[in-house]
């Protein structure tokens, strides 16, 4: 965050923009909901503190729906109040997993359809109608507020000495209700999951994210150092516990359909590479499959990640990869006709219509 702020900051530019980013596309995340209907004025402080450091002229607050009534009391008791140096624009993001992106956002703020773009230049640059922006995540301007009330020894107390602080994550365990906690950065994943005989695997960091193997991975901790070393990052904050009645190629084949689906189409990685890697772990989660067909998944993955306009195909592709590694029995199981899995009913949450027309991007 203070890279993009001291960005926007030192920008020569008579107008400066600032966004609070609460389009939480990715379908397994529940933490900006909850923060902005909990704490609405958490996140309107730090915008506001926000566009105080950046010198920010306009202020927008952008969201995956239309916004709750806590929001727009919040709005309405600060302006009452005279609280603000700036008043607050909300955009409504249209239902898209990438439609959250920083430039993708952009580009709906300004009127247009909400795709991203290639970069350079990035927005802190030259964003909305080519001003300097700063897009930060509603949690992150949480955050901000926190550090600037409380100061930051309070903030570091929690956490570990090279990553401080806390995180909101969006935890599922077999036979648990769908949880939004506040952790400690360095907390143990198996303190938030279950990882005994009936978890088959984690998910960590959402449909972007990395499955890990348990047990193996039982003993990492929620922090960016100790993910690296199973390629991993929090990501989203999303934490799942895969039940092991369940099939993981099913799960992973489901998610890969909707991500492939979710493709601005406007490169070749996403518009070609995405829907084949889709249909190949559509068939590996059949009944019986080629040989061929891992070994083409995998060269298909590399020949997608690094080349897109945004981060979606590398994403998708660290899911997928991250999938053989984790389900290769699984995968001889259905190379046989065969499946371990108990329980057809799909345990990670995709919406409930999946877009099919340009017109779903404005």
């Amino acid at each position: 965050m203070y890279r993009k702020l001291a960005v926007v900051a030192q920008a020569r530019a008579s107008r400066k923009v600032v966004v609070a980013n609460g389009a939480e596309s990715e379908p397994a995340s529940r933490k900006d909901e909850l923060l902005l209907r909990q704490a609405p004025h958490l996140v309107l402080d730090g915008l506001q503190l926000a566009a105080e450091a950046a010198g920010g002229t306009d202020a927008h607050l952008y969201l995956h729906a239309a916004p709750g009534p806590e929001i727009l009391r919040a709005l309405a008791e600060r302006a009452g109040q005279g609280l603000d140096r700036l008043s607050v624009t909300i955009t409504q993001a249209p239902p898209r997993f990438l439609a959250g992106q920083e430039t993708a956002l952009v580009n709906r703020l300004g009127g247009g359809p909400a795709l991203p773009t290639f970069q350079p230049p990035r927005v802190s640059e030259r964003g909305l109608g080519g001003a300097p922006t700063l897009v930060q995540n509603v949690e992150t301007l949480a955050h901000l507020a926190l550090i600037a009330r409380y100061g930051p020894r309070w903030f570091r107390a929690a956490g570990t000495d090279a990553e401080p602080g806390t995180m909101l994550t969006t935890i599922y365990r077999p036979r648990a209700k769908t949880q939004v906690r506040e952790v400690e950065i360095g907390t143990p994943l198996r303190a938030l999951l279950s990882d005994g005989a009936e978890v088959r695997a984690w998910l960590v960091g959402g449909y972007h994210g990395t499955w890990l193997p348990v047990p193996d991975a039982t003993g990492v901790t929620l922090d960016h150092a100790a993910l690296r070393r199973y390629g991993a990052a929090a990501g989203a904050g999303v934490l799942a516990a895969l039940p092991a009645d369940r099939c993981g190629l099913t799960e992973v084949a489901r998610v890969a359909g909707y991500l492939a689906a979710e493709s601005a189409g406007q490169c070749g990685p996403c518009l070609n590479g995405l829907p084949r890697i889709a249909a190949a772990l559509a068939e590996l989660a059949g009944p019986g499959h080629r040989k061929q067909t891992r070994a083409d998944l995998e060269r298909w993955a590399g020949l997608v990640a690094g080349r897109g306009a945004c981060n979606h195909p590398d994403g998708t592709v660290r899911f997928v990869r991250s999938a053989l590694a984790t389900f290769a029995p699984e995968i001889a199981r259905h190379a046989r006709g065969q499946c371990s899995a108990t329980n057809r009913k799909p345990f990670l949450p995709l919406p409930q219509g999946i877009p099919t027309s340009e017109d779903d991007w404005t």
